[in-house]
């Protein structure tokens, strides 16, 4: 199955108080949601074909520990199904070997140009 791992280190405008998601100075969720849409965007690149991509269908994401602004973070999505345009990847985020997040991830295959011209 494909893989594919994307990594960040958190920065002041990543922070749940800059983007407003929350009041703390720590990673918000939106930009983990962010990490890991990105690992199982490219995860999946491999399989389309020329002028393909992928855009997000739906994510179930558990946000469990919170990151400091300076930590790595890394999100590692794993294609676990795949069915003509769909894309399902299981993705953990680590910082370090701690686990600070869990998601269920639906990606759908898309012409780029056909998806633009619907705008």
């Amino acid at each position: 199955m494909e893989q594919y791992t994307s990594k960040i280190i958190v920065s002041a405008s990543q922070t749940a108080e800059v983007m407003g998601s929350g009041n703390m100075p720590v990673l918000a969720t939106p930009a983990l949601v962010a990490l890991m849409e990105n690992a199982a965007m490219l995860a999946a690149r491999p399989l389309l074909q020329e002028g393909e991509t992928t855009v997000g269908g739906s994510i179930n994401v558990q946000h469990l520990k919170p990151s400091p602004v300076g930590a790595e973070v890394e999100a590692t999505a794993t294609l676990v199904q795949h069915e003509g345009r769909k894309f399902v990847f299981s993705i953990e985020a680590r910082q370090g070997e701690v686990l600070v997040g869990t998601a269920e991830h639906v990606r759908f295959s898309v012409n780029r140009e056909r998806f633009l011209d619907k705008l």
